[in-house]
This record gives structure tokens, sequence and C-alpha cells, in this order.
């Protein structure tokens, strides 16, 4: 973490963010309020672990091609980061105007 000034192997290799994300990576799409470096910024400061972020399509009615969203996906390597990050969004998910 960051702010505890530990040095993460996975951040000095370039490796902590990744370009794709893989089927055992815990899954946390939201609709994205702020924008990405906000949420890149948290997670290098709080968390340790590998992350992916990008966008995914979203169908709210399943029976329907024409009720699709596109949302933002967070996805966590370790499950329990992917909780931490949950409890946390609504305070860094909020509009650049409100700060």
């Amino acid at each position: 973490m960051l702010k505890h000034g530990v040095i993460n192997p996975l951040n000095v290799f370039g490796l902590r963010q990744i370009s794709h994300c893989p089927p055992h990576f815990e899954q946390v799409s939201f609709d994205c309020n702020t924008t990405e470096k906000v949420l890149t910024d948290w997670i290098y400061e709080n968390l340790a672990g590998r992350f992916y972020i990008g966008q995914t399509t979203v169908s709210r009615y399943p029976d329907t091609t024409k009720s699709t969203f596109i949302q933002t996906l967070v996805a966590f390597e370790t499950a329990s980061e992917a909780s931490y990050f949950s409890l946390f969004l609504p305070q860094i998910n909020i509009p650049k105007t409100l700060w």
C-alpha cells in the first residue's frame, strides 16, 4: 500500500494493472460518475493486488437486446479487495462537480 510506504513488487515491474480481465477475477460493475484516474489512484493507494479497469455491456432485462447499457468494470484478483472497493465505492464514485 502506497500510503504506508510499503514497496509493492507488482508496482515496480508494472504488473499491477492488467489490460484484460481474467475469468477468476472478482468483478464489480457500476455506473461511473468519476474519472478512471480517480479510481486507479485510490486502488494504488489503498490496495495491493492486481486489478483490471474497463467497460462492460450490461443488460437490464435478459430477454430483450434493446435494453443494454455500458458500465465501468473493475475486477480484482483478491476477493477481499473487491469487497473493500465495493464498500468505499460510494465515497469514490462522486462527480467532480461535488468536490
